[in-house]
C-alpha cells in the first residue's frame, strides 16, 4: 500500500515565506504611512493652536499700545506732542534680549522677519502698579513709567527660529517665548495720511517705507513723525512643524499678505516664502500661516 507523505514540500514552504514577506511589508508600509499621518496631523494641531496664541498675545498689545488714562486729574503724558510714538519697527531685523529697545537691529533669523514693537501706559503706583497694566511677560508697569512689547524672531538654543516678546522689568530687560517654528513673521503699517487726521488707514507700508516718509533730523520729529498716523497694524505668521510628516512633495508658495503686494514689493523680504527654496531637510514639514489686522483704540477717549 503507498503511502501518502504528509506536509509541506520545499515549493509549498518557499511560497508560503514569500506571502508572509509580502504581508509583513505591507503591513509596514501601512504602519509607517499612519505613523507619519499622525505626526503631520499632531503638528497641524500645534500650530493652529500655536499661531492662534501668537496673534491674540500681539493684539493685545496693539489695542494696549493706543490705551489713554484719562481717569487722571494731569494731562495724559501720551499726549505730548513731543512724546515718541508708541509704535516703531524693523524691517528684515532681530534684536537681543538685553539690548537697549530696538535700538541694535542685527541680521534677520528667519527670511528676513520684521520686528514690532509698543510702548503703552502704566497704572498705579510703585514698582509694579496696581497690577492692571502688564506688559507681555505679566509683570506691571506703573503709571510714571511706559512698558514695552518687543516683538520679533530670535533662535533657541537648538537654532529653532521662535517669535519672542521683550520687554523691560525692574531689574531690566528680558524676552519669552511665544511659539517656535517660524518661518516668516511679516508686519505692515496702516498709516492715515488725511489732514486732519479721520482714523482710516490710506496705505499700509512696512517699516523701512514708513520710515523713509519722516525727517529725523527734525527737531520736531517727535510730533510730525509718521509712526503717530498708524492706525492699524497687519500681521502675518507663517509657522512650521517639527519634522517632516508631509506625505506629498507639493512645493507650496506662500504670500503672507497676497500675491499682488509681493509681486509688486519684492525687496520686502520674506513677504513671498516658496518651500523648493527652503533647506531639504525642512520642506515637507507641516506648515500653517495666519494673518489679523488690528486697529489701534480710539485716541480720542
Amino acid at each position: 500500500m503507498k503511502r501518502v507523505a504528509d506536509g509541506w514540500g520545499v515549493i509549498e514552504f518557499l511560497v508560503a515565506i514569500a506571502l508572509g514577506l509580502l504581508v509583513t511589508l505591507l503591513a509596514s508600509g501601512l504602519l509607517v504611512a499612519s505613523g507619519s499621518n499622525y505626526r503631520n496631523h499632531s503638528d497641524n494641531m500645534w500650530l493652529g493652536d500655536g499661531g492662534r496664541y501668537a496673534l491674540q498675545v500681539m493684539a493685545q498689545s496693539i489695542r494696549q499700545s493706543a490705551y489713554i488714562n484719562w481717569d487722571q486729574d494731569v494731562a495724559p503724558p501720551e499726549l505730548d506732542p513731543n512724546a515718541p510714538a508708541s509704535v516703531a519697527g524693523l524691517d528684515a531685523a532681530t534684536i537681543t534680549r538685553s539690548s537697549d529697545g530696538i535700538s541694535a537691529p542685527l541680521p534677520a533669523v528667519a527670511n528676513g522677519s520684521d520686528v514690532l514693537a509698543l510702548r503703552f501706559t502704566g497704572s498705579g503706583d510703585g514698582a509694579t502698579g496696581d497690577g492692571s497694566s502688564v506688559n507681555c511677560a505679566g509683570f506691571g508697569v506703573a503709571a510714571e513709567t511706559r512698558g514695552w512689547n518687543i516683538f520679533y524672531v530670535g533662535a533657541d538654543a537648538g537654532g529653532e527660529p521662535e517669535l519672542r516678546c521683550k520687554y523691560r522689568s525692574a531689574s531690566g530687560w528680558g524676552a519669552d517665548a511665544v511659539v517656535r517654528g517660524v518661518d516668516s513673521f511679516q508686519v505692515l503699517y496702516g498709516v492715515d495720511t488725511d489732514t486732519p487726521l479721520d482714523g482710516v488707514p490710506n496705505l499700509y507700508l512696512n517699516a523701512t517705507a514708513l520710515r523713509a516718509l519722516d525727517d529725523p533730523s527734525a527737531a520736531d520729529f517727535n510730533q510730525k513723525t509718521y509712526w503717530k498716523r498708524v492706525c492699524s497694524i497687519r500681521l502675518a505668521l507663517l509657522l512650521h512643524g517639527d519634522g517632516n510628516s508631509r506625505a506629498d512633495t507639493v512645493n507650496t508658495r506662500f504670500d503672507l499678505f497676497d500675491a499682488a503686494y509681493s509681486d509688486a514689493h519684492p525687496d520686502d523680504i520674506g513677504v513671498r516664502v516658496v518651500e523648493e527654496h527652503l533647506p531639504p531637510s525642512q520642506r515637507l514639514r507641516a506648515r500653517r500661516q495666519f494673518n489679523m489686522t488690528v486697529a489701534l483704540r480710539n485716541r480720542d477717549g
